[in-house]
């Protein structure tokens, strides 16, 4: 698939979840970052590795969020826990 509709699909997904994370669950689960904050550093990071071709065998952006959701470490090559 062409990266640059991967990343747009990405995009797309991560500012539905964002949108639709509420305030009081997603303070519970992480610390000193708001939902906003937190979907958009990943993306950026997925963004990246999309560019350098991580994501080349994903068919959809819903896929690349769904595997980064089950394991950064193993898709994102710079995230810090």
């Amino acid at each position: 698939m062409n990266r640059d509709k991967l990343i747009a699909q990405v995009k797309n997904e991560y500012a539905r979840l964002s949108q639709t994370e509420t305030q009081q669950h997603f303070g519970q689960t992480t610390t000193g970052l708001n939902a906003e904050a937190y979907y958009g550093n990943l993306l950026n990071l997925v963004e990246r590795e999309i560019s350098a071709g991580t994501f080349d065998g994903f068919h959809s952006g819903q896929e690349i969020v769904d595997a980064v959701a089950n394991d950064k470490n193993k898709w994102l090559s710079q995230w810090k826990q």
